[in-house]
């Protein structure tokens, strides 16, 4: 399917005002024609006769025709604001629905800064095109075929010289077209350059004042402006070329008319009232023209972000539930089987290579690794947030490629490394984990979170969050998403680092409160073995593989990786087949990350999360 067909689907609910916009354009332009011919005769017929009757009465046709002409104006403006408003807001909707169903991977694909890009000043230049193009491109070729028609009709002779300019007129308007469309699509590419730097600036100001960078970010932003400034005058630098041509085109035919004209008359081949009406044809003629033109590099626009809107719209999201999915996750039990993944099938190097893994129902199991060692991405494909590239990923038995999207996802709750909030209170926030849960049940969330400690101080469940969180601490940010995941009873929970801005008490009472929920598979992502030495199974990932797997005690009888880092964060030397102190007792130096243990002297892996 063409962009344009694509696009044309939204306007098909406002059809009738769509015909009811042509039909007064149509008629309007048709009546516009009709005043000239009038004119003539008034000027031919009742001045030439002294008749002031039927100059009166000429008069008040064409004053009929000017005021009939005005309310269709008035008419088509108010259908076709219609019918572009009403596509403008279908075409943000739909784009907004469609990312909605986007996979991991499609959103890989799209900056959001282009997205937001195309949700606003692309549809608003569809809707300025459709507004501002849609009359002239049906008053322009009606005007210039009838108006070349009547012209030949009133003087043949005359019209000759439309014949001789026209063919000039074109060649230059296509010119001009031809160079200015791509010119374009950089001007919105610059667009998008600069929402980009204008969202990562706001969203980081506080970072921005700490620094003291404000400096370098108007620098940085005075740049991307300059570049979109400078596209955008290539491109209305060339555009502008239409007015000063069709100008002179337009002198040029006036000067030929009013010579040839002249001699017509002088010679007794013309009235003057048919010279009079002929250059009011050549008028109406040469406006036609100008719309044309002016229609033909609104249309050259309107494509590009036709084309660039298309491109959301026909992307296919690359998850989809299955037809008939299995709705409910009956249990935690996990299985890995010889699972590989990459985030681009044109990388070189797997992120996750031959991954074989078991998590009993009802288990806690701690995942520790350097960073890129591909540990947020083997959680992802629990939730199928990204789909293995090879092997099997099976949830309560099934393959996660069976279940229903949704089913799925409210069975394994994740609590993503980046901690989001959105606007609104603490209430609001919480219920996006359940939209029915009761007050009781928010503050049970909260408690098991450890998010009660602070919550009377912010103002309780009715409290403020501010813009994406930020009345509250990253520690207490943590908290409340781990509050949030929780309320959806998943029967799988994941913590991808959640608790890394937690102090290591608040750490551990957490732990001990998650220890309490039975049936439930919790799977920790850490850079702190305190916080998972208790687990049922601590998986050691290094370079996309299995290194090692075991519990705390068995690891450090046998594996030196996991060794070296609880020596570097716990303090002192292992003994093999040691007892591990007390969960949340590590001493206060304990806060070294698996990361900065392990970097030094682990490649990390390419493409890695």
């Amino acid at each position: 399917m063409s962009d344009l067909a694509l696009v044309s689907r939204y306007l098909r609910p406002y059809r009738r005002q769509f015909v009811l916009a042509a039909l007064c354009a149509f008629t309007e332009a048709t009546l516009e024609l009709c005043i000239p011919f009038v004119m003539a005769s008034i000027v031919d017929v009742g001045v030439s006769t002294g008749d002031m009757g039927l100059v009166l009465a000429l008069g008040a046709r064409m004053v009929a025709l000017a005021v009939c002409a005005g309310a269709l104006g008035m008419g088509y403006a108010r259908f076709s604001a219609e019918v572009a408003m009403g596509l403008g807001a279908g075409l943000r909707e739909a784009e907004y629905a469609h990312v909605q169903g986007f996979a991991f991977s499609n959103l890989d694909d799209f900056d959001t800064s282009s997205l937001v890009t195309r949700m606003t000043t692309d549809v608003t230049v569809i809707q300025n095109a459709l507004v501002m193009g849609f009359r002239p491109m049906l008053r322009g070729p009606v005007m210039l075929v009838c108006g070349l028609v009547i012209a030949c009709t009133m003087s043949a002779k005359l019209a000759v010289v439309f014949f001789v300019i026209l063919p000039a007129l074109a060649c230059a308007l296509a010119l001009i077209v031809h160079h200015v469309a791509p010119l374009f699509g950089a001007m919105q590419h610059a667009m998008d350059q600069l929402n980009d730097t204008l969202q990562e600036d706001l969203v980081a100001i506080r970072a921005i004042k700490a620094y003291v960078r404000e400096g370098y970010v108007a620098e940085r932003f005075e740049q991307v402006n300059a570049r979109l400034a400078n596209a955008a005058t290539r491109t209305f630098r060339t555009a502008v070329i239409n007015t000063p041509v069709f100008t002179l085109s337009m002198n040029v035919a006036s000067v030929a008319l009013l010579w040839f004209g002249g001699q017509m008359i002088m010679a007794g081949e013309m009235g003057v009232g048919t010279l009079t009406g002929f250059m009011s044809y050549v008028l109406l003629i040469m406006n036609s023209l100008m719309m044309i033109s002016n229609v033909f590099l609104l249309l050259a626009r309107a494509v590009t972000s036709i084309h660039r809107v298309s491109e959301v719209l026909r992307e296919k999201p690359a998850i989809e539930s299955p037809a008939h999915g299995i709705s409910r996750v009956t249990t935690g039990d996990v299985t890995f089987r010889d699972v590989s993944f990459k985030y681009s099938p044109t990388a070189e190097k797997d992120v996750l290579s031959h991954v074989s893994l078991h998590f009993p129902a009802g288990s806690t199991v701690g995942v520790l690794g350097a960073t890129g060692s591909g540990k947020t991405s083997l959680v992802q494909l629990m939730a199928r947030l990204y789909d293995a590239s090879s092997g099997s990923v099976e949830v309560g038995g099934h393959d996660v490629r069976e279940y229903d999207l949704a089913a799925l996802r409210d069975g394994v709750g994740i609590v993503l490394q980046k901690n989001v909030l959105f606007t609104g209170t603490v209430r609001d926030n919480l219920r996006w984990g359940n939209a029915a849960a009761t007050d009781e049940e928010l503050l049970r969330a909260c408690q098991l979170a450890c998010a009660d400690e602070f919550l009377d101080r912010i103002g309780g469940l009715d409290a403020d969050l501010g813009h994406g969180g930020g009345n509250v601490s990253g520690g207490q940010k943590q908290r409340l998403c781990i509050a949030r995941t929780l309320l959806k009873h998943p029967r799988v929970l994941v913590f991808d680092d959640s608790t890394s801005a937690c102090d290591m008490a608040t750490d551990a009472r957490i732990r001990k409160n998650l220890a309490q929920l039975k049936n439930v598979t919790k799977v920790v992502i850490a850079q702190r073995v305190a916080s998972v030495m208790d687990a049922d199974q601590i998986v050691v990932l290094e370079d996309g593989r299995v290194h090692a797997t075991g519990t705390h005690e068995e690891l450090l009888r046998t594996d030196n990786i996991y060794r070296e880092l609880y020596e570097s964060q716990v303090g002192g030397t292992a003994a093999a087949g040691g007892t591990a102190p007390a969960a949340g007792t590590a001493p206060a130096g304990a806060t070294a990350t698996a990361a900065g243990t392990t970097a030094a002297t682990r490649k990390e892996a390419p493409n890695a999360r």
